[in-house]
């Protein structure tokens, strides 16, 4: 059984088991929260798949200083790291 995380986790057992994969506390409640809420979208684009194009606008919208210069594999790098 997994252990109560307070109101602030609304799915305890995600929660811990992405922890233990290594996730950050805070990516780890934000992934956790979303499925909860049922807002986590299965069928969307992995990052590698979309276009550098998109990329850079994903960047853009969550404010990755730099983005203009890097590679798409340096995008999809940064933006993995900052969601």
């Amino acid at each position: 059984m997994a252990k109560d995380h307070g109101p602030q986790i609304k799915d305890d057992a995600l929660y811990e088991e992405l922890l233990r994969q290594g996730n950050a506390p805070g990516k780890a409640a934000r992934i956790a929260n979303a499925h909860a809420a049922g807002t986590l979208k299965p069928n969307s684009v992995h990052l590698a798949d979309r276009t550098v194009a998109a990329l850079r606008e994903e960047a853009k919208r969550i404010g990755i200083a730099g983005r203009s210069g890097m590679n798409k594999a340096a995008l999809v790098t940064a933006i993995r790291d900052r969601t």
